[in-house]
C-alpha cells in the first residue's frame, strides 16, 4: 500500500470517528466562541452578597429556576456552613458560587494573615459543600490588594450597577435604580437576604428580560 493511501485511509477513519463523536455530544467541547457569536447578545450578570438566607434566597432560587436565569452568588462562610442545602442547591441549579468571606470582614482592616484565614476558610466550607473550590471573590466593601491576588489566586470582582438595596430596603427604589443605570456588560450588585431586594430582582429580570437582555454569570461577562 502506498503511502498516499495509507494517509488517506487514515484521515478518512479520524474524519468518521469525530462524526460519530459530534453527534454523541462530545463535539460541543471542541467549539469556540467567536466575536460575532456575542454581537447580538444584551448580557448582564446579577450577583448577590452576604448569603445565604434560609428564606429570601430559597425564595429566589425558586423565582430564577421559574425563569430559567444563572445568577452568582457571594457567600459568606459562616452563613454557607449553616445552610448547606441551600449553597448545594445553588451548584445543582448551575448559578456560580464565590467567596465574600468567612464573616463579611473588611481585609484591609485584618492583618496579612487573618485576611487569608478569613479567605480560605470561606472557600473550604464551599468546597466541602459543592466538590468546587470558589475561583471568584467579592472582597467585602471592595476593599482588595496586589499581595492578597498573587497568594489565593482568584480573581476579585467588584460591580457595575450598586442600587444600595440594602440602605433603602425599597422594591421600588431599587428597581428604579437598576433599569436606569444597567446597560450590556454590567455587573448588578444586590443582597440576597433582604425580601425588598429579591422582590426586586426578579422584577428587573422579568423586565430586562423583555427588552432582550441575557442574564448570565460574571465569568460570561469577564472573559467576554
Amino acid at each position: 500500500m502506498s503511502v498516499r493511501k495509507y494517509l488517506f485511509g487514515i484521515t478518512l477513519l479520524v474524519s468518521a470517528c469525530l462524526i460519530l463523536w459530534g453527534f454523541q455530544g462530545g463535539a460541543r467541547s471542541l467549539s469556540v466562541s467567536s466575536p460575532e457569536d456575542y454581537a447580538d447578545r444584551k448580557m448582564v450578570a446579577l450577583t448577590f452578597d452576604d448569603g445565604p438566607h434560609p428564606v429570601y434566597t430559597e425564595r429566589l432560587l425558586d423565582g430564577l429556576k421559574e425563569r430559567n436565569v444563572k445568577a452568582t452568588f457571594f457567600l459568606i462562610g459562616k452563613s454557607a456552613d449553616k445552610y448547606p442545602d441551600l449553597v448545594k442547591r445553588m451548584a445543582d441549579e448551575g448559578h456560580l458560587i464565590g467567596n465574600h468571606t468567612m464573616d463579611h470582614v473588611q481585609l484591609n482592616h485584618q492583618t496579612y494573615d487573618k485576611a487569608l484565614e478569613q479567605i480560605r476558610q470561606s472557600n473550604q466550607i464551599i468546597s466541602q459543600i459543592t466538590g468546587q473550590t470558589p475561583v471568584y471573590i467579592r472582597p467585602p466593601f471592595g476593599e482588595w490588594s496586589k499581595e492578597l491576588q498573587e497568594e489565593v489566586d482568584m480573581t476579585a470582582v467588584l460591580w457595575d450597577v450598586d442600587p444600595v438595596d440594602w440602605k433603602v430596603k425599597n422594591t421600588e427604589t431599587v428597581v428604579k435604580r437598576i433599569l436606569k443605570n444597567a446597560r450590556d456588560g454590567d455587573i448588578i450588585l444586590l443582597h440576597d437576604v433582604y425580601g425588598t431586594s429579591v422582590d426586586a430582582a426578579l422584577e428587573i429580570v422579568d423586565q430586562m428580560q423583555a427588552e432582550g437582555y441575557e442574564f448570565v454569570t460574571v465569568d460570561e461577562i469577564i472573559l467576554d
